[in-house]
């Protein structure tokens, strides 16, 4: 497949963005120190304020960050500082946020997934349409050398055409780390939708988008118990299926076999694996932005070597998103995070779920263009 096409034009002028691009984030839980972190090395982009429900996380984010300001959910999104709202909710709040952001004038990007339902989206997205501000949305993960440069190993040839891939996540459960691992086995939730979106995301950058799946389902605890922080011991139940497994057939042909497990103990799979007519690929971990991208093939005696950083953020880390959504407004493009990628890649894994309580095939009614290859990038 080739490396994208180049993106649309999108109705916003640049005139009136600040430059760095000003961000007020929106909840400052277990996530938002990793955006921090990275972001404090952007150029391009300032933070200014948080907020959260909790007043004292906010003051607490804004303590360890000299020139940022605790603030009210509505304060910040009034504020006439703030350009892009960086929306670090809990999944069912999502658009919620997303959507008085976008009300408010501001731009957005949001963590994963897009939203809790397919209708909700597409509600998002509408309205960043509508009032000409920009949607962005998180994994930012495929932006780093990893994904990158195993997409330039496939856009070169390396592997041939592409015709299968494997993508799998595996682990016993997010309560045995999470202090407060409610959302994660409420709608919303679950290994597909809390996990899914890093290895569908990286497989539409692989192998295009998705015309339609199977899959099955289940669950195999009702309920889970919380194993660390202030309430270890207490129990929560289990409202979605908790192992997926499915099949996504690409509009390219190639066909991707997906497991996602909060009931593994062990399994030691790979994290991805990208198969072609003369090769294979071994893609790092796209819940991670670097890592080792190998080749197996004929050229190489069938044994894994490994590929040099091609394509890509270096050094990336989450919050290169926004970093791309700064640069793209600025220059009057699509960041490649966009809303039509994550809508898509939710629609996907609505559609696998729908099929898993089915028990057959169903086809994915929403499509996307495949961003521009990201041009080997340091960040900062």
């Amino acid at each position: 497949m080739s490396e994208g096409t180049a993106a649309a034009p999108v109705p916003w002028t640049t005139a009136s963005l600040a430059s760095p691009l000003r961000v007020g984030i929106v909840g400052a839980g277990a996530i938002h120190r990793a955006y921090t972190q990275t972001m404090a090395r952007m150029p391009d982009v300032a933070i200014v304020a948080v907020a959260d429900l909790d007043p004292a996380r906010a003051a607490a984010s804004a303590a360890e960050h000299p020139g940022v300001r605790a603030s009210g959910v509505d304060e910040l999104l009034a504020a006439d500082d703030v350009d892009l709202v960086l929306n670090l909710t809990i999944p069912a709040a999502h658009a919620e946020v997303a959507l008085r952001a976008l009300a408010a004038g501001k731009h957005v990007y949001g963590e994963k997934p897009l939203a809790a339902s397919v209708a909700s989206a597409h509600a998002m997205v509408d309205a960043a349409a509508g009032a000409g501000r920009v949607l962005t949305c998180a994994p930012d993960t495929v932006l780093g050398t990893g994904t990158q440069t195993a997409r330039h190993a496939i856009a070169a040839g390396t592997i041939g055409r592409p015709t299968s891939a494997t993508a799998f996540f595996t682990a016993p459960g997010h309560e045995l780390w999470h202090p407060d691992p409610d959302f994660y086995y409420a709608p919303g939730g679950g290994p597909l939708l809390d996990m899914g979106p890093y290895y569908v995301t990286a497989l539409v950058h692989l192998l295009g988008p998705v015309t339609s799946v199977v899959g099955a389902a289940n669950r195999a605890r009702a309920e889970r118990t919380i194993g660390s922080g202030a309430r270890a011991g207490v129990t929560v139940p289990v409202d979605v299926d908790t192992h997926v497994t499915g099949v996504l057939e690409h509009a390219s042909g190639a066909l991707s076999t997906l497991v996602m497990s909060f009931d593994t103990w062990r399994a030691d799979l790979p994290n991805l694996l990208v198969h072609g007519t003369s090769g294979s690929l071994s893609v790092p971990d796209p819940n991670g932005h670097g890592g080792d991208v190998r080749v197996a093939g004929p050229a190489t005696d069938r044994e894994w070597v490994e590929v040099p950083p091609a394509a890509g953020y270096v050094g990336a880390g989450r919050g290169i998103g926004v970093l791309d959504a700064a640069r793209a407004l600025a220059a009057g493009t699509t960041p490649r995070a966009s809303d039509a990628v994550a809508l898509h890649v939710l629609d996907v894994m609505a559609t696998l779920l729908q099929a898993a309580q089915g028990g057959g095939r169903a086809d994915v009614s929403t499509t996307c263009e495949v961003p521009p290859l990201v041009p080997l990038t340091p960040v900062g």
